[in-house]
């Protein structure tokens, strides 16, 4: 980031730092899900918040936003990282969007303030297909989040967190915020906007949005607008949430360790991640093999159970449940048509060149939802299709077909 940069967004107030045995597993190439490790009870809320440890989290304050459903924040803050420097020209400018769960740290190692490591750090690097020796890369966490930007975990005029009070935000809401971001960053057309599932939507809205602001875009395993299937799948994980007593109406920052909504949210990721997989890896990688030490017949487990356990249990501890509530809200009504005429309108008026890119075993965004988007948008070529076993987090699996797919289109520009 240059000198210039940094002086200038300082004078505007921002940003700042702030079981079947062993080898009955090996005989039939299966194995048994993790064990669920021994550990200390969950925080009601796994948010970052004001006090704790930034790590390269920068923050701007953009002042109040008016919400596309009526509805009023006074005041917005979006933490975000990034890498490179934006050079003199100010066109090597790259944004790249998270999922559902992610965050701002799409590169790097897990570390003060990022428990985790870089979620796409395989993509976004030096000498990486989105190479940050090359381009200024910004990665923003999205309104609504829960690791360092507004949100429900966040505190709201009166001194306590939002809870339950805070507004519905549309994927709209989420731009038109990243926008002043843009704006503040002095980037007044990104190269690239890149993202996949949740930050896909978020990829297509800003070039419908902002057209003249986006040169190229990268929709990878989204679509332009939620499915009825979609959204009874993001339906019942809200209802999962909604259920569990520690959700408390979505007021329980306050309750002690281990209290908090851990059973909801751990099952809305348990029904979430059955889409995230496909159906050939989970009776490959598990099939009908015991969890070892455990007899089903006894009230024991599958393997894929404690598979799936293991990973609602992990998500309880590293995120919010009432993020997980408005983010989930926000897909659900996401309608790139939307006041634009229908979805092959707004498709049709955007001017970016495009990449759009699906995973053919993908169950939660399906090929044919990517079809529409490069059938609608003048820019695109063809749909470009990842081969993977894995389902729909095959954007985060198969790096070297996507990252292969992003140097060429990168390389066209």
């Amino acid at each position: 980031m240059s000198s210039e940069h940094t002086a200038r967004v300082a004078a505007s107030g921002g940003p700042r730092r702030a079981g079947a045995s062993a080898s009955t597993a090996a005989a039939t190439g299966r194995r048994t899900a993790p064990a669920a490790p021994a550990s200390s009870p969950a925080r009601a809320s796994s948010a970052w918040r004001e006090g704790d440890e930034p790590g390269r989290r920068l923050f701007l304050d953009t002042g109040p936003l008016d919400l596309e459903g009526g509805g009023r924040l006074p005041a917005v803050r979006l933490a975000y990282e990034t890498w490179g420097t934006l050079n003199e020209a100010r066109d090597n400018a790259v944004l790249v969007l998270h999922a559902l769960t992610g965050d701002s740290h799409v590169t790097g190692d897990a570390g003060p303030g990022h428990p985790t490591p870089g979620w796409w750090s395989s993509l976004v690097g030096p000498g990486a297909p989105i190479d940050t020796d090359r381009y200024f890369v910004v990665a923003p966490n999205v309104l609504g989040g829960c690791q360092g930007s507004t949100g429900p975990s966040s505190t709201a005029p009166d001194g306590r967190p939002w809870g339950s009070r805070f507004p519905h935000v549309t994927v709209r809401d989420q731009v038109a915020a990243e926008l002043r971001l843009a704006d503040a960053l002095g980037v007044g057309a990104w190269a690239l906007v890149a993202g996949a599932s949740m930050g896909g939507q978020r990829v297509l809205e800003w070039a419908a949005t902002a057209p003249h602001r986006v040169r190229g875009l990268a929709a990878i395993a989204t679509a332009a607008q939620t499915s009825g299937d979609q959204i009874a799948s993001f339906h019942t994980q809200l209802a999962a949430i909604h259920a569990d007593p520690g959700f408390a109406g979505g007021d329980y920052y306050d309750a002690p360790d281990g209290e908090g909504p851990h059973l909801g949210l751990g099952l809305a990721r348990q029904i979430a991640h059955q889409t995230y997989r496909s159906a050939f890896e989970l009776d490959e990688r598990f099939g009908r093999i015991p969890q070892g030490g455990e007899n089903p017949f006894e009230g024991g487990r599958f393997a894929v159970q404690s598979y799936l356990d293991h990973h609602g249990d992990k998500l309880a501890r590293r995120f919010d449940a009432n993020t997980y509530v408005v983010l989930t809200r926000t897909m659900i009504t996401h309608d790139l048509g939307r006041d634009r005429g229908g979805v092959e309108a707004a498709l049709a008026a955007i001017t970016a060149k495009a990449l759009v890119v699906a995973v053919d075993s993908d169950r939660l965004f399906l090929p044919a939802q990517s079809a529409r988007i490069a059938a609608g948008i003048p820019g695109a070529g063809p749909v470009r299709t990842i081969h993977s076993d894995y389902g729909h987090d095959g954007f985060l699996i198969e790096a070297e077909q996507l990252g292969a797919i992003i140097t060429e289109f990168l390389g066209g520009l």
